[in-house]
């Protein structure tokens, strides 16, 4: 039986202040993990409170302030997670936001903001990773996707197109890194409950995603944080290359009410 994590994994997590991001954080200080991250809110005392929550669980925390859609910031993590640690394990692209606006209503200043952070965020956080990767012969590089990429909902196309070009990352980046021993996979969580979900939805749409899990309920942060670590380890060590839901049954349920014969 392979271990499933290698001790005091390495790892790097974009988004890592809230949802999934920080519940990943925490699922791997649990471990021992030494855990680097990125967030966006200015308020230093973010950083001080999840560096002592990561501290608490048993992890060694290096938390900085900064953007996705920042070349030199993305790199200027990896670059100190490396110098830190001797290397990257794992790498996570989590980092998002989410809009719900038609497609006839977004500019073409919508979709070039919302692809620089959701898609372009995700280029620049593998290219940093592979650049250290490639040298050590090994890694894994994970992005968040959605289920909303094979199950689009209304007025979420922009989104729907950037978790879809996710996928076609995931895949093309597993064929040309694998050679160098670096895997590429990407989680996508279904109905999740995290502060990203929280601005959208209503307790209506809480009660219907429930009513269309075959789970009958809606995955916390910490579930999907459970599935990352999982494909991140040596467990998965042949896994690469997939997009893999973690929607509880979500897209698979095509039930309308048939009448039996």
């Amino acid at each position: 039986m392979t271990e499933l994590t290698p001790k005091r994994p390495r790892v790097v997590i974009t988004g890592v202040s809230r949802g999934i991001g920080r519940a990943t954080a925490l699922a791997y200080a649990s471990l021992g993990g030494r855990v680097a991250g990125l967030h966006r809110g200015s308020d230093p005392a973010i950083t001080e409170e999840l560096s002592a929550e990561i501290l608490a669980h048993g992890g060694e925390p290096l938390i900085r302030v900064g953007d996705t859609k920042s070349t030199a910031d993305i790199d200027a993590l990896a670059d100190a997670a490396a110098e830190a640690w001797g290397g990257i394990d794992v790498w996570i692209n989590n980092a998002a936001r989410l809009l719900v606006q038609p497609f006839l209503e977004m500019t073409d200043h919508d979709w070039a903001d919302l692809m620089d952070s959701n898609l372009l965020g995700y280029v620049r956080g593998a290219r940093a990773a592979a650049r250290h990767m490639v040298v050590a012969g090994s890694g894994s590089i994970i992005n968040i996707s959605s289920a909303v990429d094979p199950f689009p909902p209304t007025d979420m196309t922009g989104y729907v197109t950037a978790k879809g070009g996710i996928g076609g990352l995931t895949r093309s980046l597993a064929v040309e890194l694998g050679p160098h021993g670096v895997r590429v996979n990407a989680i996508a969580p279904g109905a999740t409950e995290t502060p990203l979900n929280d601005e959208a939805w209503t307790e209506a749409v809480r009660a219907t995603y429930r009513d269309r899990i075959p789970l009958h309920r809606i995955a916390s942060a910490e579930e999907i944080a459970d599935s990352i670590v999982i494909i991140g380890s040596d467990a998965a060590r042949y896994i690469t290359g997939q997009v893999i839901l973690a929607d509880g049954g979500l897209t698979l349920n095509g039930s309308v009410g048939h009448k039996r014969n």
